[in-house]
């Protein structure tokens, strides 16, 4: 049952259902994470071998030991951050398993830590470690005096949020293991698939059905006694032009006519981006078909050689580990006998004959390719659309393949219809939406998750939703929405949608890609009226205008009464009234890097973080070459939001020349790219945080500044948009104390007198 020893609980498949936020006791609330633990260290139990553990089943993905032990380290820094846990575990572990790889383009480097050079440690150890946390959580669970209901306020919210992050890895795990080659794999206890077929099987046909323009309400009550990610509120009214759309989700039968038809191999079926990525990944057919041709496997690092398309060996035609389907194919006979041999069909444990009738699992691209071929206007539906094809009520666990009532996909015929007579709106397989992710109007970030769902909101990410097989519950599912890149795989696959009255255009959102050519993906008549921006104002500062802005106001002015020089003056004094030799510094909200110039004049390390991309690459080419050119702005708009009203470029005598101090030892500096505080960034002597009116949660970069510092150390914030001590009080006070506060004056170039409030705090 346990052959590589990771168990450090009861072995279970049985998930429970999702807890009432209102209403559980401290004994559901125990009982509900030995479960969601359970459950996830017996899925691990699938791998044959501890070599697995160190695999890369998709080349942008870690290697599975990672995924082992990430949620046991997000229990102990979200509780950490609520202030529910004092001390921590294993520090070193807590850091190397905190962060995942989110990669921007399919086509980015493999991440250091997937080769073989990089030390992971044993799996034996990570098992005791998961031990030690199963332990420490289960005390904060019993210690802790239980306020009901459980709001996103209230501490208990990161208990939960540590129990709903365990849950959603599940299913990220499961998409990773099931791309491992299959003698890395084994059948376990009680794993159950679908049958292939249910009753008379699906029509080949493609079945559409209407939809009345309606009014619908998308997202989650604040109120709703669920835990719920912060992308998933607040709740908002949208118009919903008549539309119809496909009663099942598109089938593994019905895609292969576009794989038979040489849909892979034909570029007018694609969007320019999903050519490139089928191009580069040399696709051929669905990710989990499995055919005798040898296709490039979507492995990484030492796997990425392996196919799992190997020449039929005649001596086995059985590689299901001793799976087998609850049933057989009596669907359509003719089309079996015919093209039945062509594909097999990778499960979790094995391979089983093709499931014709359940769900095809594909990525955007290859949703969208489908829709492109189908031709008629066709395309996916948009998230509003598919709301308007569910239910009002909430869904039961019952009436879907979700919670793992299965484990695989079922017949898309299999569970009922809604009430307007569409299947699997909720379960089975999540559902590629046209829109590009974004927040709702009235989004806020958690501070537990500050960049969970805004790092998303790029244009470069779709939703998902409507949850799958393995996802945790009706109503989580009802509610969910996740961003993936176009390129990812999850357990999602798609229906056809198209306008009833092609004058009205569908209710898309859209959002613009910062410094990239717009390539939107649907047909609109009024593209600019489905614009959104991001919901995430840290993009903006991605603006090139944003970019010559903050260069100017950094660097166009290098007079003592500047905000950096002003603000390093101050970072001596307050160093020189602590006596102590600090010599590592933190500069939180670097920009391009002026402040941390001018504290490498005396100080032997500083680190130079922010959140803005092409700030950071600013500070590196400063560094590097001592100064960089920008172009002057109107000072009108040096005082106007991004982007600017008008950039003066007309002529070179408008360029300036970016330089850094002089006397400076450019080696001592040192630039991250982060958005958030990671466990990596810790004993630090002095730490600067300056950059707070830039950000889209204050708290969420100001809760760990305690554990950043040294124990000698001090934290120094600035305001620069009147917050003051009172409103950081309540945020610092229960881990640092307030030793002193002041008020900065400086100017900029337009010769302008500004205030900055500063507070000084040191460990208690």
């Amino acid at each position: 049952m346990d052959p590589n020893r990771i168990l450090t609980g009861p072995y279970t498949l049985k998930p429970l259902k999702q807890l009432n936020t209102s209403k559980c006791s401290k004994e559901e609330i125990l009982d509900y994470f030995e479960n969601a633990y359970s459950l996830n260290e017996s899925l691990f139990t699938i791998l044959s071998c501890e070599e697995a553990f160190y695999k890369c089943p998709d080349r942008l993905r870690l290697p599975l030991i990672f995924y082992y032990g990430h949620t046991a380290v997000v229990y102990l820094n979200k509780l950490t951050l609520a202030g529910l846990l004092q001390e921590r575990v294993n520090f070193e572990f807590e850091t190397m398993f905190e962060t995942g790889v989110d990669e921007m383009n399919w086509d980015d480097t493999e991440n250091y830590r997937m080769g073989g050079s990089y030390k992971w440690p044993s799996v034996n150890e990570v098992a005791e470690f998961r031990g030690e946390v199963r332990k420490l959580i289960r005390q904060v669970i019993l210690d802790t005096p239980l306020e009901l209901p459980v709001t996103q306020e209230s501490p208990w919210w990161a208990v939960f949020m540590g129990l709903d992050h365990e849950r959603t890895h599940i299913e990220t795990s499961a998409v990773l293991i099931r791309q491992l080659p299959i003698d890395m794999v084994r059948n376990i206890e009680g794993w159950k698939l679908a049958p292939r077929t249910h009753e008379d099987g699906v029509n080949n046909k493609i079945a559409m059905v209407t939809v009345d323009a309606s009014e619908v309400t998308l997202g989650k009550p604040v109120d709703y006694p669920t835990y719920g990610w912060d992308c998933e509120y607040p709740q908002v009214n949208k118009s919903v032009p008549a539309f119809e759309a496909s009663a099942f989700l598109i089938t593994n039968k019905q895609f292969f006519h576009f794989v038979n038809t040489r849909g892979y191999h034909r570029r007018e079926w694609w969007t320019k981006e999903g050519w490139e990525w089928k191009t580069f990944r040399e696709a051929k057919h669905p990710v989990f078909w499995v055919c005798t041709k040898g296709c490039k496997s979507n492995c990484g690092a030492d796997l990425a050689d392996y196919t799992h398309c190997k020449p039929k060996d005649s001596t086995n035609d059985d590689n299901s580990n001793g799976h087998s389907t609850n049933g057989v194919s009596h669907g359509d006979d003719a089309f079996e006998r015919k093209h039945g041999r062509k594909y097999r069909y990778r499960t979790m444990c094995g391979e089983i004959a093709m499931p014709w009738d359940w769900p095809v699992i594909v990525n955007y691209h290859e949703a969208k390719a489908f829709c492109n071929w189908k031709k008629d206007d066709f395309r996916l539906p948009t998230e509003a659309e598919q709301w308007a094809m569910r239910d009002d009520e909430v869904p039961s666990d019952e009436m879907h393949n979700v919670n793992s009532a299965y484990d695989s996909s079922t017949p898309v015929n299999m569970y009922p219809p809604s009430q307007k007579g569409f299947y699997d709106v909720i379960g089975n397989a999540w559902e590629w939406v046209e829109d590009n992710f974004n927040g709702y109007p009235g989004f806020k970030s958690s501070y537990l998750y500050d960049d969970y769902a805004g790092s998303s909101m790029d244009g470069r990410h779709n939703i998902i939703v409507g949850g799958s097989w393995i996802s945790r519950s009706g109503s989580m599912a009802h509610f969910s929405r996740y961003a993936f890149r176009r390129h990812f795989y999850q357990f999602a696959g798609f229906r056809l949608c198209r306008s009833v009255n092609f004058s009205e255009d569908p209710p898309v959102v859209l959002v613009p890609q910062i410094n990239a050519k717009q390539d939107f993906t649907i047909s609109l008549r009024n593209t600019d009226k489905h614009i959104q921006q991001s919901k995430n104002q840290q993009f903006l500062e991605e603006r090139p205008e944003a970019l010559q802005k903050r260069l100017q106001e950094e660097y166009g002015s290098m007079n003592e009464g500047n905000f950096y020089s002003r603000l390093h003056d101050i970072c001596l004094d307050i160093v020189q009234a602590h006596n102590n030799s600090f010599n590592r510094v933190l500069d939180v909200g670097c920009a391009c890097g002026r402040l941390a110039f001018e504290l490498a004049k005396d100080f032997k390390e500083v680190v130079g973080l922010d959140f803005c991309e092409q700030y950071i690459c600013a500070s590196e080419q400063l560094k590097k070459k001592g100064h960089l050119s920008y172009h002057l702005l109107n000072e009108e708009d040096l005082d106007q939001p991004p982007p600017a009203k008008q950039a003066r470029t007309n002529g070179e005598e408008m360029a300036e020349d970016a330089i850094i101090p002089s006397g400076v030892d450019v080696n001592r500096v040192t630039f991250k790219q982060m958005t958030w505080l990671p466990n990596e960034l810790a004993d630090y002597d002095l730490v600067i945080q300056h950059g707070l009116e830039r950000v889209q949660n204050k708290k969420a970069w100001l809760v760990r500044l305690w554990e950043v510092i040294t124990p000698g150390g001090v934290a120094v914030v600035v305001c620069r948009d009147g917050w003051t001590e009172k409103d950081l009080m309540p945020i610092l006070e229960s881990r640092l104390k307030l030793v002193d506060s002041k008020q900065l004056e400086y100017n900029n170039n337009n010769n302008v007198e500004y205030k900055a409030n500063i507070t000084v705090w040191c460990h208690k």
